[in-house]
């Protein structure tokens, strides 16, 4: 595969928007490794190769258990992830897909028992971010494999 328009590049201007969002999201009091596991569960729903591969980069990097990073996309059925992590994930899949265009009352009322409404506009925030990084990337068609952890200072 090979690219289209190269992101970092060409789009680095506009890009600039989104790492304000980033920096925002790196103080966030969401801890950062559940944010990145976010970012790693969107982007395997949205089938965005290079996210895919940035985000296990740097989760492992974090020091990330591999067989959280291996059964991330059967987290339901894993005994490995706290019910915080599992709200979350939960509420970024809803997020996500939007089935039926909506988050249901039952994700809703799961992610706000472990999450104050300042997290919750957070983890919001971070889901629909990485969406939009998903949606640039698979575009454009972002060659995956090359990310080293760190490259991007924020994202």
């Amino acid at each position: 595969m090979q690219a289209r328009i190269n992101l970092q590049e060409t789009g680095h201007s506009a890009l600039k928007t989104m790492y304000g969002v980033g920096a925002y999201l790196a103080k966030a009091r969401v801890e950062q490794n559940l944010l990145n596991l976010i970012y790693l569960r969107v982007s395997q729903i949205n089938g965005c190769a290079f996210c895919i591969d940035m985000h296990s980069k740097d989760l492992r990097a974090e020091g990330e258990a591999e067989q959280r990073l291996y059964l991330l996309n059967a987290w339901r059925e894993a005994p490995f992830y706290s019910d915080r992590e599992r709200a979350a994930l939960a509420y970024a899949e809803a997020v996500t897909v939007l089935k039926d265009r909506e988050v249901t009352d039952e994700i809703f009322d799961a992610v706000n028992a472990h999450f104050n409404d300042e997290e919750i506009v957070d983890l919001t925030l971070a889901i629909t971010t990485i969406n939009s990084y998903n949606r640039f990337n698979i575009a454009f068609r972002t060659v995956a494999g090359g990310y080293q952890p760190g490259q991007f200072a924020v994202h």
